[in-house]
């Protein structure tokens, strides 16, 4: 564990020099770690429910902005394995992790009754998740923890007017604790470096400005504070 955090600590500490950009940064993110690769990053409208014992039924729910990262490892052809991870930025600590492969999948597809092969799985889970993006009011996601919150179930619901149909539900694990100690440490650099570049542009614009027209730079001066503007504009960027 110390590794991995320390090391995403020392590259948090980056150059703002030319060479640096944003993909920099996304490329420090501890998810891409053991051959996986991103698939899918949004910010999907989630509610989150909580029950008391596996089964039990509630109506009641929160609804959050839940950020979902999908990868996979191996090729689009041939996927061996299928990682969804959700986190929410109003909660550092709240980590959820779906692993499956065609092995586990096939458990899952019988239970369920899915039309749908292992291969077109991530394709699948990615029109239902945008579908929740799209028409919320149509499509459904509901993420429900049971007990202590160890575990959840993510389930995809459409609402045919008279009824509320179940189209698929994922299962899922909240991450260890050292697994949320090297997203919250990258996040937390991740953020810092885009202030830095963030900064180090606009010092850059600013003395393009004060060359090519001084007079522009004095306006812009008496509009705008220009360490409380980067900070802004950082800040802003990296809730993205």
């Amino acid at each position: 564990m110390t590794s991995m955090v320390s090391g995403a600590t020392s590259q948090g500490m980056l150059n703002t020099d030319d060479s640096f950009d944003f993909a920099q940064i996304e490329d420090m993110d501890p998810s891409l770690t053991n051959g996986y690769r991103l698939l899918y990053d949004r910010e999907v409208p989630v509610e989150i429910r909580s029950v008391r014992v596996l089964g039990e039924k509630t109506n009641s729910g929160v609804l959050e902005s839940i950020k979902v990262k999908m990868l996979v490892l191996g090729s689009d052809d041939a996927p061996q394995s299928i990682r969804i991870e959700l986190s929410s930025e109003a909660d550092l600590f709240f980590v959820f992790v779906h692993v499956i492969d065609e092995d586990v999948y096939a458990g899952v597809q019988n239970q369920q009754k899915l039309m749908v092969d292992f291969l077109d799985y991530p394709n699948v889970l990615i029109r239902m998740l945008n579908a929740c993006i799209r028409e919320p009011h149509v499509h459904l996601a509901i993420f429900t923890m049971v007990g202590a919150g160890h575990e959840g179930t993510l389930e995809f619901i459409q609402n045919m007017e008279y009824k509320f149909v179940e189209l698929m539900s994922c299962a899922f694990d909240r991450a260890s604790e050292e697994v949320v100690q090297h997203q919250i440490t990258y996040r937390y650099n991740a953020v810092k470096s885009r202030l830095a570049l963030m900064q180090a542009q606009l010092l850059e614009l600013n003395n393009l400005v004060k060359t090519k027209n001084p007079s522009l730079l004095l306006q812009l001066q008496q509009h705008h504070k220009p360490a409380g503007n980067a900070a802004t504009v950082a800040s802003s960027f990296s809730r993205r």
